[in-house]
């Protein structure tokens, strides 16, 4: 199925056959992905009385309970609600959902007792590319981050001024294969996503972050469009699918 777009006076072809999915899926499993000190979801038939809603069980419908925390147990995306008073739902926020966008690797660098991702290396990357997404894919990248236990690794994380850089180049959505865009424990500060939300000035209320992805190691750094799928949550964040489109040519 080849579809042509017309993205401001450029024309791409793309192949809606072929989706590159780089969501973790949800499982109620120790080995679901997690983080932020909290247990594994929870996915169980519901249960009244004597009556199991599950077909092994002699229902005759499976009929289940799910138990998460989007930030904590997958892939997810969040907006500017996530770290303000005032309620703002990424159901209300997230409009539209087809966008270029630019997968980059990056190897993070030694700051002290963590591994940052710098402005420099993000700019390097970028250069002068001018996109609506950016998916950050950092190495090594390996399956492990499919079931990773990330409580109290202080995991890699984007400095406020690589955050600043990506808000002034335009860049709306931002995705990343690590639990969050901050340090995992600096004091309320979360400098990235203050800095990419624009919390000092006009909001970015369009403007998205999703973590928790994981782009293969065949998929090669370039210019692709993303579709970012998300259940329609009434909350700051959501379950999300992003899926990748390769650029014909």
């Amino acid at each position: 199925m080849i579809a042509s777009i017309q993205y401001n006076s450029n024309k791409y072809k793309i192949d809606f056959s072929q989706p590159i999915d780089i969501s973790i899926p949800l499982i109620a499993s120790k080995q679901n992905v997690n983080a932020w000190y909290i247990d594994e979801p929870k996915i169980e038939p519901v249960q009244i009385e004597d009556w199991i809603a599950s077909v092994a069980e002699g229902s005759p419908v499976n009929f289940n309970d799910i138990q998460f925390n989007p930030h904590a147990h997958g892939t997810h995306t969040e907006c500017v609600g996530h770290i303000t008073k005032k309620v703002h739902s990424i159901n209300q926020n997230l409009n539209q959902f087809f966008f270029l966008a630019e997968v980059i690797t990056v190897a993070p660098e030694k700051l002290n007792d963590d591994f940052v991702i710098s402005k420099k290396q993000v700019q390097f990357a970028l250069g002068n590319k001018k996109r609506d997404a950016v998916v950050i894919r950092t190495i090594p990248n390996t399956k492990e981050k499919l079931s990773m236990q990330y409580s109290n690794t202080n995991p890699t994380y984007l400095l406020e001024e690589t955050a600043n850089y990506l808000k002034k180049k335009g860049v709306k959505h931002l995705l990343i294969d690590l639990p969050s865009v901050d340090k995992e424990k600096d004091e309320g500060k979360l400098l990235a996503h203050n800095a990419f939300w624009n919390t000092t000035g006009k909001l970015r209320l369009d403007a998205t972050i999703t973590e928790f992805i994981f782009v293969p190691n065949n998929v090669v750094d370039g210019t692709y469009f993303l579709n970012l799928q998300i259940a329609p949550f009434e909350n700051d964040a959501t379950p999300s699918k992003p899926v990748l489109y390769e650029i014909l040519d």
